[in-house]
């Protein structure tokens, strides 16, 4: 089989003002970046607004392993299919971060023949987006120290500025620091570090705005530091707000791009689900809900990361009303959740698989509490065996689980149609939207929190550090303490330990650190060791990829 690159660039790629077309979309509604990308202008936004909503479908997952689960080529394959079966139908997916791309991961447009196009750009540049809100946090911070060095009028107490720079990419190097090393006054010193751009809080406000005013309210609202009297200080007290929404003005609107199968996909923000919120922008997602029938949308990572924040934050923000999750599982992570080291994956092993499947289960029932019904894509490997794919089958079947084999790695939109018939029965079972957030505004932090890690994770409890415990506190003081919750956690257990596999049992959440993002409207919940600036592999994608003769080399 060809390479994820070589099979992107033989697609037979339309203009993209002919899949604008295709949706209703006026060629003077789009800002053109070439002939295959394109903003989504202001005016377009403004026409659908009193247009109806299409149906909107949320693609998930197990808890992921280093086996793969496939959730991006799914939600890619599931919208295809869906197209392919007549349906007017939109994908919104997530901006890749340039952090996983040269690091672990590596490109994040889908795989085989379930990818977005042009892969190259949306894995590294894109339209800029990112490096505007790497820019737009990055003035915010200078504009911090620049108070400092020229007399600090507003009074910074250096020791408690909460607001860090950020860059888009892994480098560990930069978590903790020392600015300030060419001052000649020692006390000009003081200790900052860096986020990955991707969790930055700029970012989720771009990803949760309404429109530019919103936007520029939620830019207001930015904790920064405080005083050294105590009090509160925000970006709207640095007076730059106005200077923030220029650099993001164009970041601001959502990018079209087309499949290998030429559907439209909306492809548009990107916050990590594990140290943020996991979503594609509100904005997007809202307007593919008036331009198709059906959108389907991924949240980053399983269910209980990705999915919980985008229902109970994304969802409740935005107004919008899921009706299906699909949730993607594969044979071979479920059997290393039953305990398979990863080099013997591809030997059957039904016993394994049998233990693996509590992890499937436990997520199928944190959907079942947010009132989605549910669809098991079963993402079928060359190595799954017959027995395995019939064991899992009947599993789905016995727990009253829509299912149904995917195999749009291999074929794409075609090898997706079982999944989207699939998905369309379980749209038709479900009738009008029963979707409910775990949680309800009102109630207090511990509450919310509670319920997250029981309903959500299957833990007995969780509890604050001394630290953070002080903070909610404060959080509370300020009137802030009514807030959703982020829950930055590992991706790679319903736990806080990563080496809790399978649907641990009898375990406590530990939350060592309250962050106040007032500019997005949530407390982030730091939880066991995530940190919110990764680090690169041993042996990072970066070594792998070059650039000769014009052509782009070992981008996956």
């Amino acid at each position: 089989m060809k390479t994820d690159i070589e099979i992107a660039r033989s697609a037979s790629k339309k203009d993209i003002r002919e899949i604008a077309a295709q949706m209703g979309i006026r060629e003077e509604e789009l800002i053109l970046y070439g002939f295959d990308k394109a903003k989504l202008s202001e005016a377009l936004i403004k026409r659908l607004e009193h247009e109806e909503d299409g149906q909107l479908i949320l693609v998930t997952a197990i808890t992921p392993t280093k086996a793969g689960e496939g959730k991006s080529t799914t939600s890619i394959g599931l919208a295809d299919a869906l197209q392919r079966l007549g349906k007017k139908t939109m994908l919104c997916l997530r901006e890749p971060s340039m952090g996983p791309v040269f690091g672990l991961k590596g490109g994040a447009a889908g795989g085989g023949y379930a990818q977005v196009i042009p892969m190259e750009d949306i894995n590294l540049h894109f339209t800029g987006d990112m490096h505007a809100i790497t820019a737009a946090n990055n003035l915010i911070a200078a504009c911090i120290d620049n108070q400092l060095y020229w007399g600090n009028e507003l009074q910074i107490d250096k020791e408690r500025i909460v607001f860090k720079r950020c860059m888009d990419m892994n480098d560990r190097a930069l978590r903790s620091l020392t600015v300030n090393r060419g001052s000649r006054k020692d006390r000009d010193l003081r200790e900052d570090g860096f986020n990955i751009t991707v969790a930055s809080e700029i970012m989720a406000v771009l990803c949760l705005a309404s429109d530019a005013e919103d936007l520029r309210e939620r830019l207001d609202r930015i904790l920064v530091a405080y005083t050294l009297s105590g009090e509160a200080l925000y970006v709207r007290d640095l007076g730059i707000s106005g200077a923030l929404l220029l650099i993001l003005k164009d970041a601001l609107q959502p990018n079209l791009v087309q499949t290998l199968e030429n559907t439209a996909a909306l492809v548009h923000g990107g916050p990590f689900a594990n140290i943020a919120h996991g979503c594609n922008s509100l904005r997007a997602t809202k307007t593919a809900l008036k331009l198709a029938d059906y959108v389907v949308t991924e949240a980053g990572f399983a269910a209980d990361l990705g999915a919980e924040k985008f229902l109970d934050i994304k969802c409740v923000m935005g107004g919008l009303k899921p009706k299906a999750a699909v949730l993607v599982a594969t044979v071979r992570a479920l059997k290393l959740h039953g305990g398979v080291a990863f080099d013997n994956l591809a030997e059957e092993n039904l016993e394994a698989l049998k233990q693996g499947l509590a992890n499937l289960d436990r997520h199928a029932e944190s959907l079942k509490n947010f009132g989605l019904e549910t669809v098991v894509a079963i993402n079928r490997f060359a190595d799954d065996s017959e027995a395995e794919l019939k064991l899992l089958a009947d599993h789905c079947r016995d727990h009253g689980l829509h299912f149904a084999l995917s195999e749009v790695f291999s074929q794409g939109g075609a090898g997706g149609e079982a999944l989207a018939k699939a998905v369309l029965e379980a749209l038709e079972a479900q009738g009008e939207a029963n979707y409910r957030p775990v949680y309800a505004l009102e109630d207090d932090f511990r509450t919310k929190l509670d319920k997250i890690v029981k309903h959500c994770y299957g833990a007995d409890a969780a509890v604050l550090s001394e630290a953070a415990a002080k903070q909610l506190e404060e959080l509370e003081a300020m009137g802030y303490g009514n807030l959703p919750l982020c829950m930055a956690k590992t991706p790679s257990s319903l736990s806080d330990d990563p080496k809790l596999l399978g649907a641990p049992t009898g375990f406590t959440i530990h939350v060592r650190e309250l962050r106040l993002s007032a500019g997005a409207g949530f407390i982030v919940c730091l939880t066991g060791d995530v940190m919110t600036m990764p680090g690169l592999p041993r042996h990072p994608m970066a070594i792998d990829m070059d650039y000769r003769n014009g052509e782009i080399l070992g981008l996956s």
